[in-house]
């Protein structure tokens, strides 16, 4: 086990060790997330996820008209059905 010690400044920020940066695979601009879980915490990176991948792809339209694409969507669905029936 390696311990690395650091200074909490007044705004409560503390400087990552490069060390720990480098195992961490940070780099500026990332984001940590800090886990306590029966008092232990532990500082992981953030990994892709849906909310992070948010505002990375343009709509194709904006803003969707999600009343209109489900109001297709279920004429879409009568038109099936009732061709089926015929």
């Amino acid at each position: 086990m390696r311990e690395y010690r650091t200074t909490v400044t007044q705004r409560g920020q503390v400087m990552i060790p490069a060390e720990v940066r480098r195992l961490l695979g940070a780099e500026p601009g990332d984001e940590v997330v800090f886990r306590v879980e029966d008092g232990v915490i532990r500082l992981t990176p953030v990994r892709f996820t849906v909310e992070t991948a948010f505002g990375s792809v343009k709509p194709l339209s904006e803003p969707e008209d999600f009343k209109r694409i489900a109001q297709e969507a279920r004429e879409g669905q009568v038109r099936r059905q009732a061709a089926r029936h015929r």
